[in-house]
């Protein structure tokens, strides 16, 4: 039994709360990059040239990427053979989130009750998803949300009876209503099974997958690929000021379902959908 003190972990979530909200996943920042040279059109290629300067900025002064530093998203694998020792394993990690927030001078967004609306002034509490997974060590992954992307997301029960083309058309709908208002080029991530509640972990989940690397299944692989080519073919673009790039990628996790049901959601994530991950 390895025993874990409560300060490492409040550590570690200040630390990824910091990273995630300054500087993008590389393959990400890579996407945006490549995203200049396919723009033909002036206005368009400018606006992704200026995305491009903004992460240099951001990384170069060390600040956050977006003024939105979102909503602290925290997954944790714990492992079953550690022993965690000096006080409540939430209560270090929303420690981890104030003393990011706080310390690393991020907007803190988050209000105590939603009809209320006063601000908890420290962006806690947290979402927190928990895992018990073999082994003595801690995975933790910190995903801040903006509300501009995730108000935009969506879940529909479809029935057994639907296609693969009723889902493609359900996630290209998603990203036509969005429009300009989750600041594109999007990532979308897609949660395919489960029940009401757990597609749409699924769908965050999907968020936090590397944009380089597709869905193992050769069948999903493909529909990601698909949806991505009809999305961008809405020439929303980026901002929504019209071009090639509405997209920058789509990713799906599938899950075990019923067999009276086919639930299925769309997490949108802006084009700094934030993430960074440490094993302790």
């Amino acid at each position: 039994m390895r025993e874990i003190d409560v300060s490492l972990i409040s550590q570690t979530v200040k630390e990824l709360c910091i990273k995630a909200n300054k500087v993008l996943p590389d393959d990400l920042a890579e996407k945006i990059e490549e995203s200049c040279s396919c723009e033909e059109a002036a206005l368009p290629k400018s606006i992704m040239c200026d995305l491009c300067e903004n992460l240099k900025a951001a990384k170069e002064l060390d600040v956050p990427i977006c003024q939105d530093t979102g909503m602290a998203v925290i997954f944790a694998e714990v492992g079953q053979e550690v022993h965690i020792t000096g006080g409540s394993f939430e209560d270090a990690v929303n420690k981890g989130v104030h003393d990011g927030y706080v310390d690393g001078l991020l907007r803190c967004s988050v209000v105590g009750d939603p009809l209320e609306r006063v601000n908890t002034g420290d962006n806690t509490p947290a979402i927190i998803h928990t895992r018990i997974v073999p082994g003595d060590k801690i995975s933790i992954t910190a995903a801040p949300k903006g509300f501009g992307s995730e108000n935009m997301s969506r879940l529909k029960m479809l029935t057994p009876a639907a296609s693969a083309e009723d889902i493609v058309n359900f996630v290209v709908e998603t990203a036509r209503l969005a429009g300009s208002n989750p600041c594109p080029p999007m990532v979308l991530g897609v949660g395919i099974g489960g029940n009401f509640e757990g597609c749409a972990l699924l769908a965050k989940k999907a968020l936090c997958r590397p944009v380089s690397i597709r869905n193992s299944n050769p069948f999903y692989a493909h529909l990601e690929e698909e949806i991505l080519e009809k999305v961008n073919d809405l020439n929303i673009g980026p901002q929504g000021f019209g071009g090639k790039t509405t997209a920058l990628a789509v990713n799906i996790e599938a899950g075990a379902t019923h067999i009276a049901g086919l639930p299925v959601s769309v997490n949108v994530g802006c084009h700094v959908t934030r993430h960074a991950s440490k094993i302790i």
